[in-house]
């Protein structure tokens, strides 16, 4: 490699540290407790924890069958599904709120047919699970669906040869063989839920105690309302431990991760 490559590489990685180094260092230790416990902060992290698990949980409902169908297809129905699931990745985050937003809302497709049975989703929890699912679906699907297309399909073909029904298998055989990719996926699925932020300000709003999530909370902050400022540096060092927490989570069940 040329030497003269080290320079970039050099800025490169300081681009990426120095800003998290920059919030560690406007921590207040003396505070942080506090911060961290304060009433809206609580409130904002307990909100976020249970709509984040919720909605991973119905990524896996929805994406195990989706990464089986896609790591299955023939070639062009795989390439065409496979751009779908991508979509949320390359949108920006507000786009998804927007739509969400004009399926569920008031003169939506399904909003209207929802309100004339009584059921009203935008700007409810369930309007943050919806967002967190659409945001977070493409990375449980994507490493699901790698990890299955790597197992390849021989050791499915023998059991089927030998008898075993196709539940029998699925559960035996091919999840098992993905485990790895399974749980990298949930993983990722859970902290970028955890993590979102535009399609839920749209979609769901800002309400405390009802909608304002941690990234929400840390906004609201930051604009000279809600929590101080102190407990939104301490929540942005929460979701930092958390992001640094699934990375090494999810490389420690990667095939040949301890090498």
């Amino acid at each position: 490699m040329p030497r003269v490559l080290l320079l970039p590489a050099a800025l490169a990685v300081a681009l990426l540290v120095i800003p998290l180094i920059a919030l560690i260092g406007r921590l207040d230790p003396a505070t942080l407790w506090a911060d961290v416990t304060s009433p809206a902060a609580m409130s904002a992290l307990v909100l976020s924890l249970q709509t984040a698990t919720i909605a991973t949980a119905a990524c896996a409902v929805l994406g195990i069958p989706l990464a089986l169908v896609i790591a299955r297809a023939g070639a062009r129905t795989a390439a065409v599904l496979r751009a779908i699931v991508t979509v949320p990745l390359v949108l920006p985050p507000m786009v998804g709120g927007v739509a969400l937003l004009f399926l569920f809302g008031r003169n939506g497709w399904l909003g209207a047919a929802l309100e004339t049975v009584g059921v009203r989703i935008p700007f409810t929890t369930a309007a943050v699970i919806l967002a967190q699912t659409f945001v977070a679906l493409p990375f449980l699907v994507l490493a699901l669906e790698g990890a299955l297309r790597a197992t390849g399909v021989r050791y499915e073909q023998a059991a089927a040869a030998l008898g075993a029904g196709r539940w029998r298998i699925l559960w035996r055989i091919t999840l098992p063989l993905a485990g790895p990719g399974l749980v990298a996926g949930v993983v990722l699925c859970f902290a970028r839920a955890l993590g979102e932020f535009g399609a839920t300000a749209l979609f769901a709003g800002n309400a405390p105690g009802v909608t304002q999530t941690m990234p929400l909370a840390i906004y609201t902050a930051f604009n000279g309302a809600g929590v101080s400022q102190g407990t939104a540096v301490a929540l942005s060092l929460l979701l930092l431990v958390t992001a640094v927490a699934v990375l090494l989570l999810v490389r420690g069940w990667r095939p040949g991760s301890s090498r």
